[in-house]
């Protein structure tokens, strides 16, 4: 039985919790569906709905006023430059699709729930062209279900009304921009590998150092009559007395008394 919840999660299969909102984050019903929306109380991701909003066509023409992808690149390289004061940014992408549940909604990735945390605390209650930016957990980690296939493949039929997620086209430079903190990251995580596996053999090498001269130790000869350092009062008299005795009844090497002087 668990099994099957676990494979049925978020699918069509799945009568109980809303497959759309699982895997984009948002539903055209809203509060209205039929089924539950799973909220994560945390989350890699954040959404932002209703943040980008492009620029108003003329009223005469209906062309747009400026160049849209000018304006769009504006604000990507604005938000990231702002979503990146609070940790590494693992991908930033703005919707371009036309209902009213996904119009203008921002995706933003971190990676650590931490630093998701840290943007929500944050960004949550401030404003952006007139507008409350109100951001909440977003179940979406990878997008890979959440993207319209045959958008990217530029064969979508249902147009800006798709029910799956048409993101805008990022420039290059963009791009470009958002790897770059990877590349930081990356490097930084290598180097304090490198600094741990100095520490490891720093650590060793002193151990191995310790153990030999401890090993040497072991193996010298102690010196006749013991340590005085470690023996109690009444057994370093019993070794002076007997160092003194010694020397006042001296041997040879035989183990005899010396043999007196002949008279001269």
């Amino acid at each position: 039985m668990a099994d099957r919840l676990s494979r049925v999660l978020g699918t069509e299969e799945d009568k109980v919790n809303c497959p759309f909102y699982f895997k984009i984050g948002a539903c055209r019903h809203g509060d209205r569906c039929s089924r539950n929306h799973l909220r994560p109380h945390f989350s890699q991701t954040l959404m932002i709905p209703h943040l980008y909003i492009p620029p108003a066509p003329d009223p005469t023409t209906g062309e747009p006023t400026g160049d849209p992808q000018e304006h769009f690149e504006e604000f990507f390289e604005e938000l990231l430059e702002e979503f990146q004061k609070f940790g590494e940014v693992e991908e930033l992408h703005t919707v371009e699709n036309l209902g009213d549940h996904m119009f203008g909604n921002i995706y933003v990735k971190y990676y650590k729930e931490e630093q998701a945390e840290a943007c929500l605390k944050a960004m949550t209650g401030r404003y952006y062209a007139g507008r409350v930016v109100s951001p909440e957990y977003c179940p979406v980690t990878d997008f890979t279900d959440a993207r319209c296939r045959q958008f990217d493949e530029g064969t979508c039929q249902r147009g800006g009304y798709c029910n799956f997620v048409h993101l805008r086209h990022v420039g290059r430079h963009l791009r470009r921009l958002l790897a770059e903190q990877k590349r930081n990251r990356r490097k930084k995580e290598r180097s304090e590998r490198g600094k741990d596996r100095d520490r490891d053999r720093d650590r060793d090498r002193d151990r191995d150092r310790d153990r030999d001269r401890d090993r040497a130790r072991s193996r010298s000869p102690k010196k006749e009559g013991g340590d005085l350092g470690r023996s109690n009062s009444e057994e370093r008299r019993a070794k002076i007395a007997s160092w003194n005795k010694k020397r006042e009844d001296p041997v040879d090497a035989d183990g005899a008394p010396p043999a007196e002087a002949p008279p001269s």
